[in-house]
């Protein structure tokens, strides 16, 4: 859990500067990194999708957990009763820069695969990239959004953790497709977040999430019945 660490101490300390050089900023200045950051999630979403939707093995899949995940994170208001929760942690817009931030924090390649790493290998490396990377970003997201950006390391601690106990015991479920769906459907959703920073769509991105557990039971399914 060393990688996992050094992640989140990266988020808080990110954090911790970018919340603090907020007040010294112009309000032209927070215009531009609400841009910056939709831009960067817009991108960064393209990006995986880019480079993941070539290896996967059932290109139907994802447009199903899609489907599935939004109608049931639509039914549970996962999006509406995340940005109250955020509203009384915070003011402004905290709810959409926090969501922004788990779903760049945690969906990524490598905060998926940097603790399946670290656990089956004693592989760090992974971590301690994404930790540099999401060092900067959470600067950058503080100084637009404040200090409650620093609740996403508690996120990221747990969906790490998780990943962590889960590489140790299911280290022959975790293969190569399975991941390979779960980055495609994160890069999706990490770009619809940007597309909601940039004011283009309101995609209620976190009413999403749900779909990243249509492949985990897909597999769970194929591999035990089929």
């Amino acid at each position: 859990m060393l990688g996992t660490t050094v992640n989140v101490g990266a988020i808080l300390l990110g954090s911790l500067i970018g919340g603090t050089i907020k007040k010294a900023l112009p309000e032209k200045i927070h215009d531009s990194l609400f841009l910056a950051m939709g831009l960067a999630a817009l991108f960064i979403g393209i990006n995986s999708v880019v480079h993941t939707m070539p290896k996967t093995e059932y290109p139907v899949l994802f447009i199903v957990s899609l489907a599935l995940g939004s109608s049931f994170g639509t039914y549970c208001s996962i999006d509406d009763n995340f940005h109250k929760f955020a509203a009384k942690c915070g003011k402004g817009h905290l709810g959409k820069g926090l969501s922004t931030a788990i779903l760049i924090f945690c969906i990524g390649t490598l905060s998926i695969l940097g603790p399946i790493e670290s656990a089956l290998n004693g592989n760090n490396t992974f971590l301690y990239t994404n930790a540099t990377l999401d060092f900067i970003t959470s600067i950058v997201l503080a100084s637009a959004y404040g200090y409650g950006i620093m609740l996403a390391a508690a996120v990221l601690f747990l969906w790490q953790g998780s990943l962590y106990v889960g590489a140790i015991s299911l280290s022959g479920f975790l293969q190569g497709a399975l991941l390979n769906e779960l980055s495609l459907i994160g890069g999706i959703l990490i770009a619809a977040s940007g597309l909601s920073i940039l004011q283009i769509k309101d995609c209620k991105t976190l009413n999403l999430l749900p779909s990243l557990l249509v492949p985990v039971l897909f597999f769970l399914i194929k591999n035990n019945f089929f």
